[in-house]
């Protein structure tokens, strides 16, 4: 396994761990300022901003509860492009409700920005489990 492909996994990893923790700053760092996330049903969300307001709503009325499951199906890296396919699961409790499970794929581009890999482009295809 190439050093590139490392620290993507480390960064995967650090997502998932900052999001457990509702560490909104710590998940921000790992993307980059154009960030785009296409979710299926819905318009692309783009920028930090656009997802740090939706993290802030979706906290406004306490820290969901966040489980997830990634698997890592492919890394192709290419200079300071990569893209990453995942299977993913998640399940988000809201506090005093029921959890919501999805699962599915997705294709996730990154670019390296001084060195390290951040988050560029997000296709999601999870669907409710």
């Amino acid at each position: 396994m190439t050093e590139d492909e490392q620290a993507i996994r480390r960064l995967v990893a650090t997502w998932f761990e900052a999001t457990k923790r509702g560490d909104l700053d710590g998940v921000l760092a790992l993307m980059t300022d154009d960030v785009v996330f296409l979710l299926p049903g819905r318009s692309p969300m783009m920028g930090k901003s656009a997802f740090a307001a939706a993290s802030r709503a979706q906290a406004a009325h306490g820290q969901p509860r966040f489980e997830s499951e990634s698997a890592i199906q492919e890394i192709s890296v290419h200079g300071d492009w990569a893209w990453i396919w995942t299977r993913l699961s998640v399940s988000i409790t809201a506090p005093g409700g029921q959890p919501v499970a999805r699962s599915g794929h997705t294709l996730t581009i990154l670019r390296k920005e001084g060195g390290r890999w951040l988050l560029a482009r997000d296709a999601n295809l999870l669907a409710n489990a």
